[in-house]
């Protein structure tokens, strides 16, 4: 699948690392790019060369998946992956819709996301166009509109072979129900509601399953929420073009409607403006969300949504609590929690070793989700208190939650 090809498995160092965000749009941007990452390394000295194998290693890959998938993923006005010749429009009216189709557009989806009043639609381009060029025509008729592309969000972690575990993780348990956007999952060790936001959805898959295995168990994993009922949303399915803005955007709305109070999204992507009111209608109605910052290394371009106001944006450390080398950036940064040197399970069963900022927002959220009772000011107040203060706060937030929740391998 596409997004497998991004997903590298970073399991040492010197191997490449998972890309997530901003494709350059034409050559010349993308040499504008490698020039600002070299010019913000030779300002910053103590960046490692690994910075700019990073910024490197994620335009190539990029270029790559595109190269190899032509058929349903194309660059936006950005230069930003997204599912090829698909326009989405917020709210729109009557009026708007017979102007577009007029103009060539084939409404191909309209609704209202489930219990948030917030309208969309999903056009087609008109046949002849390119994404870039349907993007410019539908702004000049959707006015006062928000209009973007369907990009692609991608998993901010990898999961290698099977290890047995040595199970001395001490967790917490978690009464009530936390949520997750991610891929499907296999069969883990709580009760799990699932629901498909994409085609063949659900369809376990190993980063889905490692992201539940560590919210509630599985695979010789203790999960660190154990007692909660999971709500899995898989916006991957077998859609070369999954994780959409529009999938995670109805999978929000879903947990929503189920009142999940904490969600994890342990994806990355660009900022897509129907995706940012979905987030902050959530939040209004009391949902936490947490999500990892990528594994672009800081060089990145920000990540989405975990730069979004109000997300829980969460990067992660290794066995011995340093920053990892690859963990991207957001536009803020709220905690650290392991995110190497340990096991989740995969969609067979068995543990296996992970590395990556996607398996450190679980571990947050769980935390977060066992003092959500009392409102997310609450919430974040006891975890604070028991976050290890690390230094500098740019890399690691107000501290380092859940070191204990790391399961080892024998």
């Amino acid at each position: 699948m596409m997004r497998r090809a991004l997903i590298p498995a970073l399991l040492l160092l010197a191997t490449p690392v998972a890309a997530q965000v901003a494709l350059p749009r034409v050559t010349d941007i993308v040499n504008d790019t490698l020039r600002g990452v070299t010019d913000a390394v030779r300002a910053a000295p103590e960046l490692p060369s690994a910075v700019v194998a990073l910024a490197q290693a994620r335009l190539d890959r990029i270029t790559a998946v595109l190269r190899d998938h032509r058929t349903e993923l194309a660059r936006d006005d950005h230069g930003d992956p997204a599912r090829a010749g698909t326009v989405l429009v917020g709210d729109p009216d009557d009026a708007l819709v017979a102007a577009a189709t007029s103009a060539g557009f084939v409404l191909a989806e309209r609704g209202a996301l489930e219990g948030l009043d917030i309208g969309y639609a999903r056009f087609d381009v008109p046949r002849g166009k390119s994404l870039v060029d349907g993007l410019r025509t539908m702004r000049r008729l959707a006015k006062g509109h928000d209009v973007s592309a369907d990009q692609v969000h991608f998993e901010s972690g990898a999961v290698a072979g099977a290890v047995t575990s040595g199970m001395t993780a001490t967790q917490a348990s978690v009464s009530g129900a936390i949520g997750m956007i991610d891929g499907g999952v296999a069969t883990v060790a709580g009760p799990v509601t699932q629901r498909g936001f994409a085609a063949g959805a659900p369809s376990p898959d190993n980063h889905g399953t490692a992201i539940a295995s560590l919210l509630i168990g599985g695979g010789g994993v203790r999960g660190a929420a154990i007692g909660a009922r999971l709500y899995a949303a898989d916006v991957y399915g077998k859609d070369a073009a999954g994780g959409n803005a529009l999938a995670i955007a109805k999978a929000l709305a879903w947990l929503a409607s189920e009142r999940v109070p904490v969600t994890v999204v342990s994806l990355v992507g660009p900022a897509n403006p129907l995706l940012a009111r979905v987030v902050q209608a959530v939040q209004a109605r009391g949902m936490i969300v947490v999500a990892a910052v990528g594994n672009d290394g800081p060089a990145a371009p920000p990540s989405y949504p975990a730069s979004y106001p109000g997300v829980i944006a969460v990067t992660g450390v290794d066995g011995r609590g340093r920053a990892l080398i690859e963990a991207g950036r957001a536009l803020h940064l709220d905690y650290a929690a392991p995110g190497a040197d340990m096991l989740a399970a995969n969609a067979q069963g068995r543990g296996a070793a992970v590395r990556g900022t996607s398996f450190a927002a679980p571990l947050v959220a769980a935390r977060l989700a066992r003092f959500v009772g009392g409102g997310k000011a609450a919430a974040l107040k006891a975890v604070d208190g028991e976050a290890r203060k690390a230094t500098p706060a740019s890399r690691y937030g107000r501290g380092i939650v859940c070191e204990s929740c790391r399961t080892p391998a024998k």
